[in-house]
């Protein structure tokens, strides 16, 4: 009798020494997930047995009871958290639900170039499928209540890429460029240089989004400002062509017309007006706003695209009529005013 219980005890413990070794095999098996990954979405009420039930079916997952069981003895089947997921190749099921309870999402990434409008930021926005769309465009009641005390939202919102998770919305994209070109402005105005030709950072940042149009050079950029605040200091018109552009909006062909420069109805024709124009013409970066706010020193009042990206710097008039009759008058063949812009 004693022998029998021996003989079946010594059995059980051999059954559970291999029961016990075929679950650590299933447990540590990798999952069958393909080189590019397994992207998959846990939404509000998920459990984790429906979770692993669809990994289950997609041939992701072989054991799916083990996981379960294994969740609830750890805790970790109340710790999964909602969003879209991508599992990478040689992921084991212990580090999916690791992954699960850690709620690192898939993050997507969307680039507003330096130098566009605010209509062509938003309609990047609205190309990105991932995002749920919910402005309807510059004028939005919400991007309105937002600027306030400004009525135009043009040049507010920081050019940057930025990133998100899928459920996003494009409004939530723009509070933050919006929350980022403010931290931004106020930080480059409290460290300007002295004795510029602004009366508020809003000044500024009107001059920074011309800068941001005028050239795609950033060695460039201050030696432009520099001479655009020398023209302002010295009661000289801005007399630059994309303020003239932006003002024409939609009519604009892509030919600037002797017409379009005496046009006294655009106010943002530097050419027959004074100053600075009311709104800026652009989403100006970094850069720029530094090189508003810092413009090189000199006597530099003129400039004329040399027709490579680049620009010709004059001090006076007649040199500058002469660049203009050497670099405008003759233009080469490959003549490009400003690479880079959009």
């Amino acid at each position: 009798m004693i022998r029998k219980i021996l003989m079946a005890t010594v059995v059980l413990v051999l059954l559970s020494a291999l029961t016990l070794k075929e679950l650590q095999r299933r447990w540590q098996l990798p999952l069958d997930i393909p080189a590019q990954g397994f992207p998959f979405t846990v939404v509000a009420g998920d459990s984790l047995r429906a979770v692993v039930n669809t990994l289950h079916q997609e041939g992701v997952l072989a054991y799916p009871d083990l996981v379960v069981l294994y969740g609830r003895w750890t805790g970790l089947d109340q710790q999964i958290k909602r969003g879209e997921y991508l599992l990478p190749q040689y992921s084991t099921a212990l580090s999916m639900l690791q992954l699960l309870q850690s709620g690192k999402v898939i993050q997507y990434q969307v680039t507003l170039p330096e130098g566009i409008t605010l209509e062509r930021a938003l309609a990047i926005l609205a190309r990105q499928s991932e995002l749920e769309h919910v402005l309807e465009g510059p004028g939005d009641a919400r991007i309105l209540e937002l600027i306030k005390p400004h009525t135009l939202p043009e040049g507010l919102f920081f050019p940057d890429s930025y990133h998100y998770v899928r459920g996003a919305t494009d409004w939530q994209i723009a509070q933050r460029a919006y929350r980022d070109m403010q931290a931004l402005l106020q930080q480059e105005w409290r460290d300007r240089a002295s004795q510029l030709p602004y009366e508020t950072p809003y000044e500024a940042l009107i001059m920074a989004s011309i800068i941001e149009r005028e050239t795609g050079l950033a060695q460039e950029r201050e030696q432009i400002a520099g001479v655009f605040v020398r023209r302002l200091q010295q009661g000289m018109r801005l007399q630059t062509d994309p303020t003239v552009i932006y003002g024409l909006g939609s009519d604009f062909d892509g030919n600037l017309r002797r017409k379009h420069l005496a046009d006294d109805s655009n106010p943002y024709n530097s050419y027959r007006h004074g100053g600075l124009p009311p709104t800026p013409i652009a989403l100006p970066g970094r850069a720029a706003i530094h090189a508003a706010l810092h413009p090189a020193e000199g006597d530099v009042l003129y400039f004329v695209a040399r027709g490579d990206g680049g620009h010709q710097f004059s001090a006076t008039l007649a040199e500058h009529e002469q660049a203009v009759r050497k670099y405008q008058l003759q233009r080469r063949n490959d003549y490009r005013s400003n690479p880079g812009k959009q």
